[in-house]
């Protein structure tokens, strides 16, 4: 594998750390971004052959100059892994609209204006790979994390349109779709708004201590996750999203099939408004 320039975002933990540390061991330059000072020097205390900077995806003015500069300071980025971003839990109507606009801010919102301030760039070097790290919940759903699927739903139909539009230019761009990993996603960077409407305990309570419970105890394994990127990054037809996970295929799976029998039951109604 050639060597290639990497920036990551949300690279302190979780997937962003694990593919961090992957392409830093196989020679590639890494650029993380993190939040905060303390961030920055315990990444780089961790993988000392990589680099930092410091960019909140939410303060989308800086993005621009940040990734200008990260250029000036190390040269033209081939690789963007947008990956900061995480998960809030809550029941719809209980859970506050400023809520959801947060979950927006950082998992839609930060992502597309990284992904912008990199695009002109790749375009007029004709090259370059974004993967934008979406969810298997942007491709399913489940009770409790509406503004989080929302939000992952949003990032993978704007990736699939990125990468229709950035393919006459010799850029690369697919969502990444992990299912359950091992990372802090279910546990201390979760966000949960707090239960106020005992009508959904029977539904909700028990999902809710499920997660929890299983939190660190997941079967994906997020190095692996780093490997299956890597190689990602080196195919040569890479596909426009890309599941990670036995549980994410069998759920998506499962609702592509349950989609071709709602859309056959109703197929009558369907083409009936036509014309």
């Amino acid at each position: 594998m050639s060597q290639k320039t990497f920036f990551i975002t949300g690279a302190n933990s979780g997937f962003g750390f694990a593919i961090a540390a992957a392409a830093s061991s196989q020679g590639h330059k890494v650029i993380g971004s993190v939040r905060s000072k303390q961030s920055q020097v315990t990444f780089e205390e961790r993988l000392p052959m990589a680099r930092s900077i410091l960019c909140d995806v939410t303060e989308f003015d800086r993005i621009a100059d940040v990734v200008r500069q990260t250029e000036e300071d190390h040269g033209p980025v081939d690789v963007l892994i947008n990956n900061a971003g995480y998960g809030h839990e809550g029941i719809l109507e209980e859970s506050p609209l400023e809520e959801m606009r947060r979950q927006f801010d950082v998992n839609v919102f930060g992502a597309v204006a990284v992904a912008k301030a990199f695009l002109p760039r790749f375009r007029q070097r004709r090259s370059g790979f974004i993967v934008n790290v979406t969810s298997m919940g942007g491709m399913i759903t489940m009770p409790g994390i509406a503004y989080y699927c929302g939000s992952k739903f949003a990032l993978q139909g704007i990736s699939e349109v990125m990468r229709a539009e950035m393919a006459p230019f010799g850029v690369r761009v697919t969502a990444l779709c992990p299912g359950s990993f091992r990372t802090d996603w279910a546990g201390r960077s979760m966000v949960r708004t707090e239960r106020s409407i005992a009508d959904y305990d029977a539904l909700f309570d028990p999902i809710r201590q499920a997660r929890q419970s299983k939190s660190g105890k997941q079967l994906g394994d997020p190095d692996k996750l780093a490997a299956a990127v890597l190689e990602l990054i080196e195919s040569d037809a890479p596909p426009p999203q890309l599941l990670l996970g036995s549980d994410a295929l069998g759920l998506v799976s499962d609702r592509i099939e349950r989609l071709k029998q709602e859309m056959e039951a109703w197929k009558s109604v369907t083409v009936s408004t036509d014309g």
